[in-house]
């Protein structure tokens, strides 16, 4: 065995030793077939290396140029035609069906595939959360519907639910008198009661105004004459008939999770659906903390 030899060995023993310390100072995993395979590919190349640097340079001290010259030179220097050397090309090839092999039968197409480990995660997550928080009490429903408020939804709603001084819903007052007539005079079909569409201008001119200033009032005192139109589907007490149609005297768990699901037109532009961005128990904290703005 020459020195090359040995060095080359050598060198190759310290790569392999490097890699094992590094996989146990960061407590790599090698059960999960990706983190052995990815070993043992690192310590295949450390072999892989040490063997071809000491059979090329031993060749680069040793042999002699020899073949036929082709016709053409650069700047002096000819090329030999000799064939390509049998290990590069086998290596070349094997690193094409190898390639053919990850993309088509190993990984990530058919046995592996980040966003389905993300996904199978994300579900196993909210079962468990799910399991965690079956029967929460009321202050729980509350912590956590603030906690999914300041994230979800603050952004448009602001922090304080406010609406960021008019520029979105403002969530601590369920409805403004111009919304609401904004509401009669164009109906709406945005969020998927089992009632329907509410057509538009079932009210109007003076009928209208004092429809809109009673909802938007709290439903106090005698309801007008008008109201009488708005009672077939959400009811004298405005509440929908227990989910039939929108909830105009409050907010409730019906009226935010239809929200959710189908998202609604607001002022600074469309709210989206949240219907896979929210559990059920979030969509019921987030109910419940609304309601205590």
């Amino acid at each position: 065995m020459n020195s090359l030899m040995i060095k080359a060995l050598a060198f190759a023993v310290v790569l392999i030793l490097a890699t094992v310390a590094v996989v146990k100072g960061m407590k790599i995993d090698l059960s999960d077939p990706i983190n052995l395979l990815t070993m043992l590919g690192a310590i295949g190349i450390a072999i892989i290396t040490a063997g071809v640097t000491t059979k090329y340079i031993g060749q680069m001290k040793t042999d002699k140029s020899t073949g036929e010259l082709v016709g053409d030179k650069w700047d002096g220097i000819g090329e030999y035609k000799n064939e390509l050397p049998s290990g590069w090309a086998f290596s070349f090839m094997g690193v094409i069906i190898w390639a053919l092999w990850y993309w088509i039968v190993g990984y990530p197409v058919n046995a592996y595939s980040q966003i389905g480990e993300y996904n199978e995660e994300t579900k196993a997550f909210n079962a468990k959360y799910e399991a965690a928080f079956a029967n929460p009490d009321q202050a729980t429903l509350t912590a956590m519907g603030e906690s999914v408020f300041l994230v979800q939804c603050a952004p448009c709603h602001g922090e304080t639910a406010d609406g960021l001084s008019g520029k979105a819903q403002d969530l601590t007052n369920r409805m403004s008198k111009e919304q609401i007539l904004d509401v009669i005079a164009k109906g709406s079909n945005q969020l998927g009661y089992p009632m329907g569409a509410m057509p538009p201008m079932l009210a109007q001119g003076a009928d209208a105004d004092a429809v809109a200033a009673y909802v938007a009032g709290g439903m106090q005192g005698t309801a007008p004459a008008a109201f009488a139109t708005c009672v077939a589907c959400h009811g004298a007490d405005g509440k929908g008939n227990n989910g039939a149609a929108p909830n105009i005297a409050g907010y409730d768990d019906t009226l935010v999770s239809h929200v959710l699901q189908n998202g609604k037109k607001g002022a600074i532009g469309a709210m989206p659906s949240f219907k896979t961005r929210l559990t059920p128990v979030q969509e019921k904290a987030l109910s419940t903390y609304l309601q205590t703005l």
